[in-house]
Order: structure tokens, then sequence, then C-alpha cells
């Protein structure tokens, strides 16, 4: 759009833009300063202001956008809001005022003065300090300021804490900072009158521009010199014009805009993107502000996937065949395990990757990888001294021997360092010593390129080294009168092509044009090269050569992309892309351009392919003349797309002598079986099938060969693609028989399909009707289907392969007897009882064991019962002597644990579980020897008389009578030891203080000190002072208390004795009825009290007996907690 600001009446002298906001605000000669919107299409005025004292000198708004502040030639300050709003002002008595930066953060201002002094603001305005201008010293004479400008980290840094304050002066002095008082600025000196500057977009390059004196015309040259934030030269930029007042990026930084007299330049710029592109794969990093690292993204463009790795203080990208190399500089936090001692201090990192981004190898090296080139076996990095080469090795080229040979030996053929300034032979001159790396040359590095076998290196002088790969021997100097930029080896090795510093493209033959690669033997001599010392080409910013013509090339000149061949142009395509493969006589090439403006989203419409006109014109021909004309085109201009265009061409006429010769043309041995198999075919329908499905085009193949009524062909067509969907159906809608076998096949294979995308359930569905009983074992497994799996097992026929894999699945789950059953099935008894052994189920393992007279389980389970009684996992042990059915063992043990538990004297119920536990495994010890006698037991002898027997045998087997005869005293003695305390506690104290009488037969038992207690406060609290003053007496004549204990013993007697006589008011029941007729009565376990009744209930398990009217209440047994119902 073009409008005239009609708001001001004086030359407009301030421009600024809000890019938040997307606001313009202008100021002119007389101090008016307005903000315009655009709204329409049209710029409408929003904001006027007019101080009428002085004249604006720079007006600057905040990263944010929100704040701007304005500074007048009289030393008044204003900063406002983006709404209109004042914020502060402030009037800098005695100062010139010239230019005004923010901060990134918006906390600092920056003043440069009229007298080119820079001085340090807070954001409120209060002077901070004076700016230090390292790049004035020793300059005389009045200076002013140029410009400042402060890169405000919108798009993220190049590099953790990058230089982005730049300061320039008119005489052409500059320094860029990290900060506002950066003690060690770079320092630059562009040689020029400087009269603007500015940083792009991303921060990564500023522009300085002004004009230059030239010497020889004498007169001055107007130039735009562009900048490293490390003050290294990029380029210069010439325009013409007489004097250049100002420069300005576009948004994107793709173009600069600059104010020359009364006009506006616009020039393109073409950055430097650290980009590759490698088998099929754009490799692209991009800074992001939210990120220290540059987010680095391998963006597959087959299958248009994308994986991204973040990569700090890159410094460039390397691409070859399959294989991309990042250079980095070394994270100083990391330990460099990696960096050898001789590499001396290695602070770069050189990282070979494949083409998902995943690190397949990475060196340490002490020397700056400025420039970085690869080759199918190489890796080259140069600094401005030296260069290193490193001879990669990737796993699948590895042999074993090289894997066992000594590394240290491989290394040192595989790594080496040349100074640029030593003349190597080959014969192992280099060694891997940085040291020498640093000594100075006066003629530097300025770029590197390689092929398979030939290193060019080119010097600032114009000097250009060629060497030979591998063994890196300097073959020969060339000198060219300019500086070199980029260098490019074509196909053969044969041609250098040289990009100077200006953008100027010439070639150099490096020796007498050698014969070409595949595909051009004899066919050279038709097309003499042009004359490679009269070409050049100005404003070429790529060019890459033909990966399979010494004679072809691509290049990019402005928006244009050229072919040439032999030198000679095509007619020009428009186009931005960066060239990423020229091979075939289709050149693949990418808009970073494009990517750049959404580098997380990749677009496949990023990526083009052009054909070149050779590919053009034969196919044009060969559509609208015919194959013999085509032909001839295709002889004059021989390659090997060519031929295959023209085979295909005549396999579709069916013209196989044409074809085949085209075929073997390019060599393509396929091609020429295939012609020959079509020519054993006598029907012509059946040929043209077979073309048509050499084409891909199988579904028309499909139907020709159902037309034909060739089911057969048509179903070894969709065998050969795995359609295994469509050979289903092919069978099933066929009339006839099919056949089994096949239909088999197809069943599993689509079973396949499905398990390998894990849905098992429909692969399940498949593999049934096709009987793959080993992927249906798995599938069933993966669905937790162990019913299914069961069944299976169940299905199989004995000594089946698959029944040892089926136990182990059913052991991995905890599913024993399943297990057991399929090892038995498959004849391994061994490994049924180890997998009991494994889960635990001992009483089935040493089943098992007898039932195969297997010897090893006995001992096997006493040295697991020994291992766990070491660890003191003994209840482990009981558990496992208990599901073995060695229930005495398990008894012993527990019996073991019951008295250990008891003598801590804390918790008395836990120790009745445990003596009833120790009990009720000597009961099951019991029933145990009763069933094996009765089984023992032939004939028809009665079940008393075989009980006995088990009885008489176990009492004569048994040497631990004592427990197995009174394996319920415990028991016993902590229920009636509880029950006296419950009574006592609920108020019932008789019936408390006949339950502790029971206590005086268990003193082996319960502490004998506990039982006299527990009677002398029950026999107190029921007022029977007699059985108290015995339970005293008792007390008192323990030895096992000491002297103090027996002593208050006493005092206590003596107390309670002296208010109440020592006799019982009522004779004590048990007492009285103690003995029956038939010897002792039964104790209730409910209640304590002896039982006269002859009616009474009895436990099934422990053979107690309780009142009937008592259990009642019950439904579970106090003593062993069985189960009354």
């Amino acid at each position: 759009m073009n409008q005239t600001l009609e708001g001001h009446s004086g030359a407009v002298q301030v421009v600024t833009w809000n890019e938040q906001y997307q606001k313009l605000t202008t100021s002119d000669q007389n101090g008016l300063i307005i903000v315009w919107m655009l709204y329409k299409g049209s710029w409408y005025e929003e904001m006027i202001n007019n101080r009428n004292k002085s004249v604006v000198r720079s007006m600057s708004w905040n990263a944010s956008g929100q704040k701007i502040c304005i500074v007048y030639e009289d030393g008044a300050v204003i900063v406002g809001s983006v709404d209109g709003n004042r914020i502060w002002g402030k009037e800098l008595k005695g100062i010139q005022l010239a230019h005004v930066a923010w901060s990134p953060d918006s906390k600092i201002l920056l003043f440069g003065m009229a007298n080119g002094e820079i001085h340090i603001y807070d954001n409120q305005g209060n002077f901070i300090v004076k700016m230090n201008i390292s790049c004035l010293i020793n300059v005389t004479g009045a200076i002013s300021i140029a410009g400042i400008h402060w890169y405000p980290g919108t798009e993220g840094y190049i590099e953790p804490d990058c230089p982005c304050l730049a300061v320039c002066f008119d005489n052409g002095r500059g320094q860029i900072m990290r900060y506002e008082n950066d003690e060690n600025p770079i320092l630059l000196d562009t040689q020029m009158n400087v009269a603007s500057i500015q940083w792009n977009h991303c921060g990564s390059v500023l522009a300085v521009a002004g004009c230059q004196k030239n010497i020889t015309m004498d007169k001055d040259v107007n130039v735009v010199q562009f900048y490293t934030p490390f003050g290294e030269h990029l380029r210069t930029l010439k325009v013409p014009g007489k004097q250049m007042s100002a420069v300005s990026w576009e948004g994107g930084g793709l173009r600069i805009g600059l104010a020359v007299d009364s006009f506006i330049y616009f020039a393109n710029i073409r950055p430097d993107y650290k980009w590759g592109y490698c088998s099929n794969t754009v490799v692209y990093a991009y800074t992001r502000p939210d990120r220290l690292e540059y987010s680095v993204v391998f963006w597959d463009t087959k299958n248009n996937e994308k994986f991204v790795k973040y990569v700090k203080s890159l410094i460039s990208i390397t691409t070859s065949g399959d294989f991309c190399i990042l250079a980095t500089k070394a994270d100083d936090n990391q330990p460099q395990e990696e960096a050898e001692p001789e590499s001396g201090n290695a602070t770069f990192v050189l990282v070979l990757c494949n083409s998902i981004g995943t690190p397949l190898d990475s060196k340490y090296i002490g020397i700056d990888p400025l420039f970085v080139t690869m080759t199918k076996t190489h890796v080259i990095a140069a600094s401005k001294e030296a260069f290193y080469t490193w001879q990669y090795r990737v796993a699948k080229k590895l042999t074993a021997m090289e894997i066992n040979q000594v590394a240290k030996t491989r290394k040192e053929g595989r790594e080496r360092v040349y100074h640029i300034d030593d003349t190597p032979t080959g014969n192992t001159d280099g060694t891997l010593d940085f040291a020498k790396a640093f000594t100075a040359t006066r003629d530097h590095i300025c770029c590197i390129t390689a092929t398979d076998k030939t290193l060019i290196v080119g010097r600032e002088s114009g000097i250009i080294q060629r060497y030979s790969l591998p063994s890196v021997a300097l073959l020969q100097k060339y000198t060219l009168n300019y500086r070199a930029y980029q260098l490019s080896l074509n196909c053969n090795s044969s041609r250098l092509a040289i990009i100077d510093i200006a953008g100027v493209l010439t070639f150099l033959d490096l020796d007498s044009r050698a014969s070409s690669g595949d595909g051009f033997v004899g066919d050279q001599a038709a097309a003499p090269s042009g004359d490679p010392s009269k070409f050049e080409r100005k404003d070429v910013w790529d060019m890459k050569w033909a990966n399979d013509n010494p004679d072809l090339f691509a290049m990019m000149e402005k928006t244009r992309m050229y072919v040439f061949r032999n030198l000679d142009p095509e007619e020009p395509i428009q186009t931005s892309g960066y060239i990423c493969n020229f091979e075939d006589l289709e050149i693949k090439s990418v808009l970073l351009d494009e990517i750049m403006k959404d580098p997380e989203r990749p677009n496949k419409d990023y990526l083009i392919n052009f054909e070149i006109r050779s590919l053009r014109d034969s196919r044009a021909l060969i559509e609208k003349v015919g194959i013999e004309d085509a032909s001839q085109f295709i002889e004059d201009n021989p390659h090997p797309r060519l031929w295959r265009l023209l085979a295909e061409a005549a396999l579709q006429k069916l013209d196989l002598k044409t074809a085949e010769q085209a075929f073997v043309r390019c060599k393509d041995y396929q091609g020429i079986e295939f012609v020959k198999r079509l020519g054993n075919l006598q029907s012509e329908s059946m040929k043209q099938a077979e073309v048509v499905a050499y084409f891909g085009r199988f579904e028309e193949a499909e139907r020709m060969y159902l037309d034909m009524d060739r089911r057969d062909l048509a179903i070894n067509l969709r065998i050969k693609l795995g359609d295994w969907f469509r050979v289903l159906q092919l069978l099933k809608t066929g009339s006839g028989d099919s056949d089994d076998a096949l239909l088999e096949q197809a069943y599993n294979a689509i079973g396949d399909y499905f398990a390998d995308r894990q849905k098992w359930v429909n692969a399940v569905q498949y593999y049934l009707q096709g009987r793959k009983q080993e992927r249906l074992a798995e599938c069933y497994y993966m669905l937790e289907d162990y019913d299914g799996l069961e069944r299976l097992a169940n299905s199989l026929p004995e000594n089946h392969k698959l029944l040892p894999d089926m136990g182990q699945m059913f052991v991995t789950v905890g599913m024993c007897e399943q297990a057991v059953n399929a090892y038995l099935k498959c004849n391994q008894p061994k490994a049924a009882v180890e997998a009991c052994v494994h889960l635990n189920q001992w009483n089935k393992a040493v089943e098992l064991a007898k039932d195969h007279n297997m010897k090893e389980i006995g001992p096997l389970l006493s040295k697991y019962a020994s291992h766990l009684l070491e660890k003191n996992k003994r209840l482990e042990a009981v558990e496992l002597y208990r599901k073995a059915h060695h229930f005495l063992d398990a008894a012993k043990l527990m019996f073991k644990i019951a008295h250990e538990e008891a003598k801590k004297r804390t918790r008395p119920l836990r120790v009745k579980k445990l003596y009833v536990l120790a009990a009720l495994l000597v009961e099951n010890y019991h029933e145990q020897m009763k069933t094996s006698q009765q089984s023992k037991a032939k004939g028809k002898k009665s079940e008393a008389t075989s009980a006995l027997a088990g009885l008489l045998e176990e009492d004569a087997s048994s040497t631990d009578d004592r427990i197995v005869d009174n394996a319920w005293r415990g028991a016993e003695a902590y229920h009636f030891f509880l029950l006296a305390q419950r009574q006592l506690y609920d108020g019932n104290v008789d019936a408390a203080m006949k339950t502790a009488l029971h206590l005086r037969d268990f003193e082996d038992i319960i502490p004998t000190v506990d039982i006299y207690s527990l009677l002398a406060i029950c026999s107190s609290a029921n007022r029977a002072f007699g059985t108290c003053s015995r339970a005293f007496i008792k007390l008192e004549s323990l030895e096992s208390l000491s002297l103090e204990q027996r002593q208050s013993y006493e005092e206590l007697a003596l107390e309670i004795f002296t208010k109440y006589p020592p006799k019982d008011n009522r004779k004590s029941e048990l007492d009285s009825i103690s003995e029956g007729v038939e010897g002792k009565l039964p104790t209730c376990i409910v209640t304590g009290r002896i039982i006269s009744e002859y009616q009474f209930w009895m436990c099934s398990s422990c053979k107690h007996c309780a009142m009937e009217q008592e259990i009642n209440r019950y439904n579970f047994c106090p003593l062993c907690h069985s189960s009354l119902a």
C-alpha cells in the first residue's frame, strides 16, 4: 500500500513499529508524534502528542509492545503505555539525547547521547552507570552513535549466553555485548562510515549499513556488511546510489529494505540454515524462546514422521548417504568419559546419527569444527589452522574381526589431525595430537569438501589444496584470485565447483576429464564439455552436482534454479528451495523458508521434485511420437533413467526386443529376466496381465487373470503381495473345492497380521480356523484367557512339542495344577515337580515324587526348609512343611515359635493363636497316620481296627510322644489365662477365680508368678481370702523372685490380712467335685467351670467340651475357632 501520513506538516524524522499490537509510530521535525492503526486497509491516527518544545530524536517500544520510550533532543524522556497513558516523564538536564533502547526484560533503558556516550538507566528513569565503550579506545575526534539495537530474544538465541546488544558508531567502530555492562564485548571495525544497524528477527545476523571509500575510483560506495553475534564477517552487499541512510529487516529475515537517496531498495537474503538431507529425511535446526538448546528435527519425508532432538550449542549439521553429523560444543558440566587423553582439552563433539536422530557414535575433538564435510567412510572437520579426519564405522559395517581387535590400534588408523601448512605424503603422517593444531598460520582455512577419494581444502588467500583419501596425501595446490566460500566436487572428483564470497560460481578441472561413472562408458565422447575456465555465474547461493553424472549440476541464482548439462543451461525454474538431492534426472528441493515459519509442523507440500528437460522431453517423445524416435533421442542423450523410461514404454506396447535392449543399457537384471519370462508366454492377454502387474496396477492385473479364468494366478499374485485378506476372499468365492492347505495358510497369515498389531482377539479367531496352535497359545496367554489355554492344552496330543511351553506359561501365572497336567502329558515329571516347588505346592511335589519314584524331593524339601530357617523365615518354613504334609515337623517348629513368643510375656492372645496352630498341625498328623493306615488295610477289616493300628504305628514311630500327647496343653493354658482376665474385667469375679484355679496345672507353660498373681487378684476380688492367702504363700516362697520382690509381696499380704481373716466364705466347687466317678471331669471352655452333666458338647477339631446351654451363643469353638456347623 502507499499512503500519505496526512497528520504531519513537517518532514518525518523518526518511525518505529510495534510488532505485538501492529501499530506504527511516527514523529516529524516539529516534534509531533502520531500513533497510527490499520483499519479496513487504511492507516488512521489513533493518538497524537506534541510537546512543542523540542524535536524527537528516537523512539522505542519494549519487547512486549506495552510501553514506548520517547527521547527529545533537549534531554526530555517520556515513557507511555500502548493505550496512550503517560507512565512517567523526566528531564535530563544539560544532556543532548540521540538514541534509546530497551532491554529484553524491559528493566533497563539505554540512552545514547549526542556526544557518543551511552548511559544506563532503570525502567523508572533512575541513573545506574555509564556504559564502558571499549571499541573507541585510541579513537580521536568527534564521533556520534550510528545505532543501538538490543535483540529481545523473541525467537530464542543461537546459543546460551549469546551476545545480543549491538552498539555502532559513525566511524565504523562497534561492539556486541551479552548484557549492558559486559566487561569483554566483541569488538568490530567495519572500516566504513556507518549510517544504521539492525539485528535480524532471530538475532543470528547483524546488518551494518553505510558507505565505504573506494580507493581506486576515489568515491564512496554504499555497502551493507553482515556479521554474526560473535563478530565474524559473513558477507558484503554493494548497493547503488549516493547516500544510504537506513536499513531494516523484513519480519521473517528473508529480505532487507535499504533507504538510499529517495529510493527504497530490497535485497533477498538467503539464510545459511543449519540443515541437511539423508535417506529421505530432511534434518533442520531452529531455536525457540523457551529453550536454551537448538531443536533438531529429523523429518522423514517418505512417511511424514518427525523426530525431535534437543542439542545444546549446535554448530552445524552435515549429511551424507544415510547418516548425519551434528557438530556441537562439549557440555562443560558433563564428564567427558569419551574424551580420550590424547585429544587434550576436547571442547567440541562430533555426533554421528542415523536418519531418525539416534546417536551411533561420537568423538570429542580439540579443534573448533568451523567446516565439516562427510563421505560414505570419513568425517572431516576443519578449524582455521588444521583439519581432523575420522574414518567412522557403523555397526552393520563392522566385521567380527574388527570388533575383537584392540580398539586402540583401530583408532590410530581411524582418527588423524593434520596442520594446513604440513605436506603429508599419506604414509601415516597425521597423529591424534590436537596440540599441533593450534600452531598459527597466516593463511586460514575457509572451506572444505570431499568425495570418497578426494579431499579439497580452500584457504583465504585463494589457494586450493587437494589431498587423496583415505591416505590423506597432498597431491596438488591450485591458486585462485578470489576467496572461496563453498566448494563442491562432482561424482567422479574430476571437476570442482567454487562459489566465492561475492556469490560468483566458477569451475576448476582437477585433471584431464576422467571417464565417467556407471552408465556412461562410451557415451561421453558424444558430448564434449564446455570450457570450464570461461564459465561464470553471479548471485549464486547454492549448487548441487548430480550423484550419477559428472557433467550435470543444478544451481540457485537469486530466486531461480538452473540445470546445466556440459555447462549449457536449461530454462530456469522459479523457486527459492534449497537443493536436497539430484539423481536420476530429478531434483529434490525443500522450501526451508516456509518450513522455518512453522518448524514444528513441516508440510509435505514444502518438498518439491523437478524433472530436468531431457527426462521431460523423452517422456513427451514416447507419448507423442513413438518408441523409435524416442530411442534415437535417448541414444544421443544417454542416462540409465531414460533407458528405464524407454524399457517401461516398450513393455506397455509389448515390444519385447526394445524393452530388453533398454534394460540391458540401464543394467536392470530383473527387467531382463522379466522380459525373458514374458517371451515364454503364449497368450497375449497373459503377457498384458503380467506387464500390468509389473507396473504395480495389481487390481487391474487380478481382474485380467479372473477374466481369463485363472483364479490360481490371481491368488498367487495376492500371495506375493502378502494381501492374505484378498487371498481368503478369492479362495472362498471360487467354485469347486478350494485347497485346504492354502486356506489354512491364509487363515494363519491373517492371524499373524492381527497378532503383529497386538489385536489378539481377532488373531485367535483366525488361528482357530488355521489350526496354528503355537500362535494360538501365545494369543490366549496375551489375552489372559487361561481357560482357553487350558482347553488348548487338553486338546493337544501327548508329547506335543508345545506342551512344555504351555506348562511354563501356566507356571508364570501360578496355575500349578494345569502346569503339572501339561508337563505330565509330555512326559516331563521332573519339570512338573519343579513347577510345584516353584509355586510352593510341596504336597503336590511330594506326591508326584512318590508316584514317579523320584528320590530328590525329600532332600530338596529339607534343604529349602533349612535355607528358610537360616534367613529366620520360620513361618515360611512352617508353611512349607504343612504344604508338603510334613505335619509333625511343622508342629515342632510351631511349638518352638510359640514358646519363644510366650517368653516375651507381652501378647498372650498371639501366643494362644500360635499354640492352637501347632495343636491343629498335630491333629492333621493324626489324621494323616490314620488315613495312610486305612489305605494299607487289606480285606474287610473294620475301620476301628485300622484306626487303632494307625495309632499304634504312629505311637511306635514317633519319638515326640510329649508333643503328640499334650498337643493342646499350651492352647488350653493361654485360653484359661485370657478367659480369667476377661471374666475379672467383666465383674464376674467368682467365675474368674474358678478359671484361675485351673491355671495351677499349667505352671510348666505360663510363669508361676503370673498364675498366682492373677489368682490372688481374682480371689481377693471374690472375698475368698483363704484362696488368696494360699496364693500369697506360693508367691512369697518363689525362688525365682528377688528379695525386694518377695519383701513387697509380704508387705502387701500383711496389709490385706490384717484387715480380712484368711479364710473362704464357701468351699470352692473345684475342691468338692474335681474328681468324678470315672476320674477327672471335663472343664467347660466357655466358662471355665467343671461339667457335671451327662449331656455336653464336644468340638470335632480339638475334642474339648463345653456346656450345651453355654455353647449355643457361639458360631465357633472358643478354643480352636473351628466352625460349630
